[in-house]
């Protein structure tokens, strides 16, 4: 069982090994909230800290920054910095990790002072997501673990806020254990998870979803489809291609909006004929990461039950240069009709993700979200931490700028250049699967996939970079970091709140 969390009192976190207690900042000192108990298990717990204590202590106005009181008998007490103000979601994910570090590998409690937060539900939810989505580790078994909160108020918190913490802390674990599964699948080695087995960890996962229906298709299917990008991609491995089509729909018979939500999943890219270096080849298992996104963004969302209608789909294979790969100058023939010249193998995402498309596009939904580890050029621009954002309308970017701000995934959203048509016109086929050489190689794979959306509201997420770290940061876990899971639920719930206010 992984660790998890749940509403608390006071009592009971006395008796929890480590208690963290939030500190705001204010010219360097370190304040904590009246509702917080002046002793817990015995332990005495200041209101005030001041600037030369928080010095000499390395408690910083950062949030996560942290200061623990160690005891011979009663708790540890962790103070965790929020930073100067009680209403980041942000810094409560960074307050949750920092809570879950100090308490090792033993439970913790997190007292929650609730007087000055806006908004108490997404904080608890926030809180709760940091803690557990940090305590995520491939290699450990998972341990038994808890995360208490324990809502404050001065004197009490009002029903209405313990229920809604009470709400946010059910989410956060809902969102946690979602953003998890996906990082665990990501991690897997490439050797334990091709696509047949990825197929079957998703069907098992939303096979007793609420409101989820779930096929995976084989070879025979595929072809039947005409799926020519994802197959032309699997011809070099001995490994069969899949495609997982699933969908959640909580009010049958009843109008929703429709989101359709379509994942690279290449299992492991070695390039293909266009072979990857070696050492470019080391993270290649991660190049599922989007397959893995959008089927725990749709599992999220079930378990949620937000009234939203979501198909997901997501094309499975490996990129290998057996002896039948492609070869540069072969052409695709998609599922709608057009064909692609394919000059390099490497450049493989965008193949497989036509076909979903237009399998998303037969769906009729009311818009399209992609989301893959598409380009190097993505990383090139952005780095580690920064997703890049197409969306052929304003309206649909500026959802996913405020699902990002909530989420804490940065996206920055980049142009669809009509003047760089060009650089993908083909002299043998529709299109080439590559732009010109060393020029605008982001925007030339997004306006590639653009041409499979028949004109539809289209977000293109590519998460080359933030798909995986390098080192661990914040509530980031070295390795799979399933960014885009969080922000597309984030969107997803302001689809669905939408429904609910009119």
């Amino acid at each position: 069982m992984s660790p998890t969390a749940r509403i608390s009192t006071p009592a009971e976190a006395g008796a929890q090994p480590t208690v963290a207690v939030p500190v705001t900042f204010d010219d360097g000192a370190a304040f904590i909230a009246e509702s917080v108990p002046m002793s817990i298990g015995g332990v005495t717990i200041p209101k005030s800290l001041s600037k030369e204590w928080c010095a000499q202590q390395g408690l910083k106005a950062e949030a996560g920054s942290t200061a623990v009181l160690r005891t011979v008998q009663g708790p540890n007490v962790a103070l965790v910095s929020l930073g100067s103000t009680y209403n980041s979601l942000e810094n409560y994910r960074l307050c949750g990790a920092a809570a879950m570090r100090c308490a090792g590998d033993s439970s913790v409690a997190f007292l929650l002072p609730t007087d000055g937060i806006e908004e108490p539900r997404a904080a608890a939810q926030a809180l709760v997501e940091g803690a557990l989505i940090s305590a995520y580790n491939y290699k450990k078994v998972a341990l038994e673990t808890l995360f208490d909160v324990v809502p404050l108020g001065h004197p009490l918190p009002s029903v209405a806020v313990h229920d809604a913490v009470t709400d946010g802390v059910a989410r956060g674990v809902i969102v946690a254990d979602g953003v998890n599964w996906a990082k665990y699948l990501v991690d897997a080695p490439g050797a334990s998870m091709p696509p047949r087995e990825l197929a079957k960890r998703v069907e098992d996962r939303l096979a007793d979803e609420p409101f989820v229906k779930v096929e995976s298709w084989n070879e025979s299917r595929i072809k039947d489809e005409r799926l020519g990008g994802l197959l032309g991609v699997g011809q070099g491995s001995a490994q069969p291609t899949r495609l997982v089509y699933a969908t959640y729909d909580p009010r049958p018979g009843v109008a929703l909006p429709h989101i359709a939500l379509v994942g690279k999943g290449v299992t492991f890219d070695s390039g293909g004929l266009s072979l990857k270096p070696p050492t470019s080849q080391e993270a290649m298992k991660t190049d599922m990461t989007g397959a893995a996104v959008v089927m725990a963004a749709l599992s999220i969302a079930s378990r949620l039950r937000l009234a939203v209608r979501v198909t997901a789909i997501t094309p499975l294979t490996e990129n290998l240069p057996g002896d039948k790969a492609l070869k540069p100058g072969d052409v695709l023939t998609i599922r709608n009709g057009m064909t692609i010249e394919v000059l390099n193998t490497d450049a493989e995402g965008r193949l497989i993700l036509a076909d979903g498309l237009c399998l998303a596009v037969e769906a009729n939904p009311d818009a399209i979200v992609d989301v893959a580890t598409l380009t190097g050029a993505q990383r090139v621009a952005f780095g580690d931490e920064v997703g890049a954002l197409f969306a052929t309308t304003d309206e649909l970017a500026n959802c996913f700028a405020a699902a990002s701000a909530r989420s804490g995934e940065q996206l920055w959203r980049m142009p669809l250049i009509e003047g760089y048509e060009p650089h993908i016109e083909s002299d043998v086929a529709d299109m080439k699967n590559i732009g010109k050489t060393g020029s605008a190689g982001m925007i030339s794979a997004a306006l590639i996939l653009r041409k499979f959306t028949d004109g539809r509201p289209w977000a293109h997420l590519d998460i080359a970079g933030p798909g995986r770290a390098e080192a661990a940061k914040g509530y980031t876990t070295k390795g799979a970091t399933a960014f885009g899971a969080r922000t597309i639920v984030e969107f997803l719930e302001a689809v669905a709140t939408e429904v609910t206010t009119d």
